[in-house]
């Protein structure tokens, strides 16, 4: 089972595409833990608000993922087929369809912002420091959906370097002046929350300055006049969308659904949400090595199915699901032995850090089933462009089973909300059956360029 162990060049090819993208990751997720920490010195309510607000963010950039991960099934098969011309038209597609999106996003939130956020609480405290900053951070969301865009096909194409540099710039410049706006330094007078919500919106458009730069100045496959990326013809378009959009919608409904556990949880109590957040940032730092692993096998066997090669496909998938699910156990012990250091961090209540420890809990115990859900689902289904599978499974599991759990524990069974937590993750063990069997059945492997042009 793991006499791959000894292939040096596979291990070679994977930590080529995986480490810079887990080291991009790392630093983001490192950075947002400092800001939750930031925000964390101004209590529970402000944790709270900034949380809620950033589900919007979090439902916004899920869905572009959706999209653009979608249409990238094309560009790494393109890629694999030395295609650089309907690459960029790809690009083009996805640029479109993109704006368009963080479009909507933005006027929701920063016209309504309050309406939005009385979907996950009725504190008015929340609602009011949390619409503050939703309808500043929402004037960055057109940036940043130019900005995946490119950096979904810089990825597929390999150029994975130049991703990593222009994220972290755009995270540490966020970072750096989220502290000297929410906290004052020298003549700049503390903002709190509204200083943070400056800060992210500057940095995001920061990202994508520096991405447009970096794109021509290092002459990348995507260095080319805009407007070819724009010559596509209808019949493509809806080619490639036929593949992306049940991406997209699975996005949408996975998000949202994860988002109604936001509801739920928040609807609980306010400290019952805080530390949901703080535990949120500890469990993107977990994520991190997964992260890489799951996106460096959906480049791999994007690559291999479009150079004709489907039973390396499949041999990757196996080789990178069965290493994240031994690492995550590690992970997971690691996560249970800095419960402690954690809550010590942290302006929380007695019942708040109680929770912490109690979530850390549950999720460290649960991260490898988690793990193995994305190694198959990013790294097999989506990567072969079984996207209408992955989209039906992913509704199922979240809506018939994850958000029904959620419900009762919070409010028939009334249970703590570490425990409605745990609740919610049999919708994870359903799905990694469902999606061991799909792997294993060799269905997934599908070339979408076929035909294509």
């Amino acid at each position: 089972m793991f006499s791959f162990l000894k292939d040096k060049s596979f291990f070679r090819e994977i930590l080529t595409i995986a480490l810079p993208i887990s080291f991009q990751q790392l630093i983001n997720a490192s950075l947002n833990m400092i800001d939750v920490l930031m925000i964390g010195q101004l209590g529970e309510t402000s944790i709270a608000a900034v949380g809620l607000a950033n589900q919007v963010f979090f439902v916004f950039v899920i869905m572009l993922f959706g999209l653009t991960s979608g249409m990238a099934i094309f560009t790494a098969q393109f890629w694999g087929k030395d295609d650089i011309a309907s690459i960029r038209k790809v690009l083009g597609m996805s640029l479109s369809v993109s704006v368009l999106l963080g479009l909507m996003f933005s006027l929701a939130a920063t016209l309504f912002p309050r309406a939005v956020l009385g979907f996950y609480t009725e504190d008015p405290a929340v609602i009011a420091i949390g619409a503050d900053y939703l309808s500043t951070v929402g004037f960055s969301y057109i940036p940043v959906a130019i900005a995946t865009s490119y950096i979904a096909v810089l990825r597929s194409v390999r150029e994975i370097k130049l991703t990593v540099i222009v994220t972290i710039a755009a995270v540490a410049f966020k970072t750096i002046l989220g502290y000297f706006l929410i906290f004052g330094v020298g003549t700049i007078a503390p903002m709190g929350v509204k200083g943070a919500a400056i800060s992210t919106a500057l940095g995001w458009a920061l990202e994508l300055i520096l991405l447009l730069v970096l794109v021509y100045l290092q002459k990348t496959p995507l260095a080319a006049n805009p407007l070819a990326f724009f010559q596509f013809d209808l019949a493509f378009f809806f080619r490639v969308i036929k593949t992306a959009s049940p991406a997209l919608a699975n996005e949408m409904f996975w998000s949202l659904g994860i988002t109604t556990y936001n509801a739920i949880y928040a609807r609980i109590s306010t400290d019952a949400i805080a530390a949901v957040n703080v535990n949120g940032t500890i469990d993107e730092l977990a994520f991190v090595v997964f992260l890489g692993l799951g996106n460096a096998s959906a480049v791999m066997v994007g690559n291999r199915i479009g150079a004709g090669k489907k039973d390396e496909a499949y041999e990757t998938v196996r080789r990178v699901t069965l290493v994240s699910v031994v690492a995550a156990w590690l992970v997971g012990a690691a996560v249970i032995a800095a419960r402690g250091a954690v809550v010590r961090l942290y302006e929380l209540s007695p019942a708040g850090a109680q929770n912490v420890r109690m979530l850390m809990l549950v999720m460290a115990f649960s991260l490898w089933i988690r793990v193995f859900n994305f190694s198959t689902f990013i790294g097999a289904l989506r990567a072969g462009g079984d996207t209408r599978f992955a989209l039906f499974m992913e509704i199922a599991s979240i809506w018939l089973i994850g958000v029904p759990a959620a419900y009762l524990g919070a409010f028939v069974f009334h249970l703590p909300v570490y425990f409605v937590y745990l609740m919610v993750m049999l919708e994870e063990v359903a799905k990694a059956f469902v999606s061991g069997w799909r792997v294993y059945s060799r269905k997934w492997i599908h070339d979408v360029t076929v035909g294509q042009a």
